[in-house]
Protein backbone atom coordinates (compact mmCIF):
# COMPACT_ATOMS: atom_id res chain seq x y z
CA UNK A 1 0.00 0.00 0.00
CA UNK A 2 0.75 3.29 -0.89
CA UNK A 3 1.83 6.07 1.97
CA UNK A 4 -0.94 9.08 2.11
CA UNK A 5 2.07 10.98 2.19
CA UNK A 6 3.69 9.94 -0.86
CA UNK A 7 0.58 10.14 -2.90
CA UNK A 8 0.97 13.57 -4.19
CA UNK A 9 4.39 13.09 -4.57
CA UNK A 10 3.92 9.84 -6.79
CA UNK A 11 0.79 11.75 -9.00
CA UNK A 12 3.53 14.90 -9.39
CA UNK A 13 6.07 12.58 -10.43
CA UNK A 14 3.44 10.72 -13.52
CA UNK A 15 1.71 14.44 -14.32
CA UNK A 16 5.38 15.52 -14.98
CA UNK A 17 6.12 12.33 -17.39
CA UNK A 18 3.25 12.30 -19.26
CA UNK A 19 2.87 16.19 -20.18
CA UNK A 20 6.46 17.09 -20.09
CA UNK A 21 7.15 16.16 -24.09
CA UNK A 22 4.37 18.47 -25.00
CA UNK A 23 5.38 21.67 -26.20
CA UNK A 24 3.80 24.90 -24.65
CA UNK A 25 0.97 26.70 -25.78
CA UNK A 26 1.77 29.17 -28.63
CA UNK A 27 4.86 27.15 -29.75
CA UNK A 28 5.01 26.47 -33.59
CA UNK A 29 4.50 23.06 -34.32
CA UNK A 30 4.87 23.68 -38.45
CA UNK A 31 3.33 26.07 -41.01
CA UNK A 32 1.73 26.20 -44.44
CA UNK A 33 2.99 28.80 -47.04
CA UNK A 34 4.51 30.80 -44.52
CA UNK A 35 1.79 30.74 -41.83
CA UNK A 36 2.14 29.26 -38.90
CA UNK A 37 0.51 26.19 -36.90
CA UNK A 38 0.63 26.84 -32.85
CA UNK A 39 0.13 24.33 -30.47
CA UNK A 40 -2.69 24.86 -28.00
CA UNK A 41 -3.02 22.30 -25.66
CA UNK A 42 -6.31 20.94 -24.68
CA UNK A 43 -8.90 21.57 -27.69
CA UNK A 44 -11.12 22.80 -24.97
CA UNK A 45 -9.13 26.24 -24.31
CA UNK A 46 -8.51 29.48 -25.61
CA UNK A 47 -6.29 32.18 -24.92
CA UNK A 48 -7.82 35.20 -25.86
CA UNK A 49 -8.57 36.99 -29.24
CA UNK A 50 -6.16 37.17 -32.19
CA UNK A 51 -7.32 40.40 -34.07
CA UNK A 52 -5.17 41.80 -36.79
CA UNK A 53 -3.93 45.62 -36.53
CA UNK A 54 -7.04 46.46 -38.99
CA UNK A 55 -9.31 45.00 -36.53
CA UNK A 56 -10.35 42.09 -38.19
CA UNK A 57 -11.13 39.12 -36.27
CA UNK A 58 -8.69 36.07 -36.64
CA UNK A 59 -10.93 33.97 -33.67
CA UNK A 60 -9.65 32.58 -30.84
CA UNK A 61 -5.63 31.85 -30.28
CA UNK A 62 -5.04 28.55 -30.85
CA UNK A 63 -8.18 27.07 -32.25
CA UNK A 64 -8.60 25.47 -35.79
CA UNK A 65 -10.90 28.32 -37.39
CA UNK A 66 -8.07 31.21 -35.78
CA UNK A 67 -5.27 29.22 -38.07
CA UNK A 68 -7.48 29.29 -41.08
CA UNK A 69 -8.92 32.50 -40.73
CA UNK A 70 -5.17 33.98 -40.29
CA UNK A 71 -3.74 31.72 -43.15
CA UNK A 72 -6.77 33.17 -45.59
CA UNK A 73 -6.10 36.82 -44.41
CA UNK A 74 -2.07 36.69 -44.42
CA UNK A 75 -2.01 34.58 -47.76
CA UNK A 76 -5.17 36.06 -49.88
CA UNK A 77 -5.50 39.56 -47.81
CA UNK A 78 -9.30 37.74 -47.55
CA UNK A 79 -11.53 38.97 -44.92
CA UNK A 80 -14.46 36.51 -44.66
CA UNK A 81 -18.02 39.08 -44.43
CA UNK A 82 -19.25 36.90 -40.82
CA UNK A 83 -16.08 36.65 -39.06
CA UNK A 84 -17.36 34.82 -36.31
CA UNK A 85 -18.72 31.25 -35.76
CA UNK A 86 -17.35 28.12 -35.24
CA UNK A 87 -15.69 25.58 -37.45
CA UNK A 88 -19.15 23.76 -38.52
CA UNK A 89 -20.38 27.09 -38.84
CA UNK A 90 -18.00 27.42 -42.02
CA UNK A 91 -20.39 25.46 -44.43
CA UNK A 92 -23.82 26.46 -45.19
CA UNK A 93 -26.19 23.60 -45.60
CA UNK A 94 -28.52 25.82 -45.96
CA UNK A 95 -26.85 26.03 -49.91
CA UNK A 96 -28.87 22.99 -51.61
CA UNK A 97 -26.58 23.17 -54.51
CA UNK A 98 -23.04 21.12 -54.65
CA UNK A 99 -21.35 23.99 -54.82
CA UNK A 100 -22.22 27.77 -54.48
CA UNK A 101 -21.58 30.75 -53.34
CA UNK A 102 -21.21 31.24 -49.45
CA UNK A 103 -21.52 34.99 -48.69
CA UNK A 104 -21.06 34.04 -44.97
CA UNK A 105 -17.61 33.47 -45.76
CA UNK A 106 -17.01 34.91 -49.08
CA UNK A 107 -15.78 32.01 -50.39
CA UNK A 108 -17.40 28.86 -52.61
CA UNK A 109 -18.77 26.12 -51.16
CA UNK A 110 -18.37 22.48 -52.67
CA UNK A 111 -20.14 19.77 -50.73
CA UNK A 112 -18.49 16.42 -50.30
CA UNK A 113 -19.44 14.18 -53.11
CA UNK A 114 -19.32 17.05 -55.91
CA UNK A 115 -17.62 17.37 -59.54
CA UNK A 116 -14.86 19.81 -58.26
CA UNK A 117 -11.76 18.49 -57.22
CA UNK A 118 -10.65 19.57 -54.08
CA UNK A 119 -7.64 21.69 -54.42
CA UNK A 120 -4.30 23.15 -52.39
CA UNK A 121 -5.43 26.30 -50.06
CA UNK A 122 -9.29 25.06 -49.75
CA UNK A 123 -11.03 25.16 -46.31
CA UNK A 124 -12.06 21.32 -45.38
CA UNK A 125 -15.31 21.97 -43.26
CA UNK A 126 -15.95 18.98 -40.56
CA UNK A 127 -19.49 18.65 -38.72
CA UNK A 128 -19.38 17.78 -34.91
CA UNK A 129 -18.59 14.37 -33.90
CA UNK A 130 -19.14 13.12 -30.37
CA UNK A 131 -18.24 15.65 -27.23
CA UNK A 132 -16.68 17.96 -30.09
CA UNK A 133 -19.70 20.15 -30.88
CA UNK A 134 -17.80 22.80 -33.09
CA UNK A 135 -16.88 20.72 -35.97
CA UNK A 136 -13.09 20.95 -37.27
CA UNK A 137 -11.50 22.93 -40.43
CA UNK A 138 -7.81 22.74 -42.00
CA UNK A 139 -6.61 23.72 -45.27
CA UNK A 140 -5.50 21.37 -47.91
CA UNK A 141 -1.86 21.42 -48.37
CA UNK A 142 -1.73 18.70 -51.33
CA UNK A 143 -3.97 17.01 -53.55
CA UNK A 144 -2.90 13.48 -55.65
CA UNK A 145 -5.48 11.48 -57.52
CA UNK A 146 -6.26 9.26 -54.32
CA UNK A 147 -5.13 11.73 -51.32
CA UNK A 148 -5.57 15.17 -49.60
CA UNK A 149 -3.33 16.18 -46.69
CA UNK A 150 -4.68 18.88 -44.55
CA UNK A 151 -2.67 21.48 -42.21
CA UNK A 152 -4.72 21.57 -39.19
CA UNK A 153 -4.52 23.52 -35.74
CA UNK A 154 -5.67 22.36 -32.27
CA UNK A 155 -5.79 18.90 -32.86
CA UNK A 156 -3.14 18.38 -30.09
CA UNK A 157 0.58 17.84 -31.93
CA UNK A 158 -0.70 16.38 -35.25
CA UNK A 159 -0.96 19.41 -37.88
CA UNK A 160 -1.16 17.13 -41.05
CA UNK A 161 -3.49 14.34 -41.40
CA UNK A 162 -4.41 12.31 -44.72
CA UNK A 163 -7.49 11.34 -46.28
CA UNK A 164 -8.42 8.93 -49.11
CA UNK A 165 -9.98 10.88 -51.85
CA UNK A 166 -11.93 9.19 -54.04
CA UNK A 167 -14.15 9.55 -57.47
CA UNK A 168 -16.92 7.81 -58.17
CA UNK A 169 -18.83 8.57 -61.06
CA UNK A 170 -16.96 11.74 -61.93
CA UNK A 171 -17.85 12.94 -58.33
CA UNK A 172 -14.90 13.40 -55.85
CA UNK A 173 -14.99 12.41 -52.04
CA UNK A 174 -12.90 13.16 -49.22
CA UNK A 175 -13.22 9.43 -47.13
CA UNK A 176 -14.24 10.65 -43.76
CA UNK A 177 -18.02 10.53 -43.02
CA UNK A 178 -17.60 13.88 -40.89
CA UNK A 179 -16.43 15.98 -43.92
CA UNK A 180 -19.07 18.51 -44.98
CA UNK A 181 -17.50 19.84 -48.01
CA UNK A 182 -14.90 22.53 -48.71
CA UNK A 183 -14.64 26.24 -48.91
CA UNK A 184 -12.47 27.91 -52.39
CA UNK A 185 -11.65 31.10 -53.66
CA UNK A 186 -12.81 29.89 -56.92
Amino acid sequence: MISKRLTPFIFLFFAVSFTADKPSVGTILDSLHGVEVYYNGPFDKTYGRNVTRDGYNLGLKYQCVEFVKRYYYEKFNHKMPDSYGHAVHFFDTNIPNESAYNRFRGLYQYRNGCTRKPRVSDIVVFKTEGINIFGHIGIISKVTDTSIEMVQQNYGTKTRITYDLKKIFGRYYMDDKEVLGWLSRN
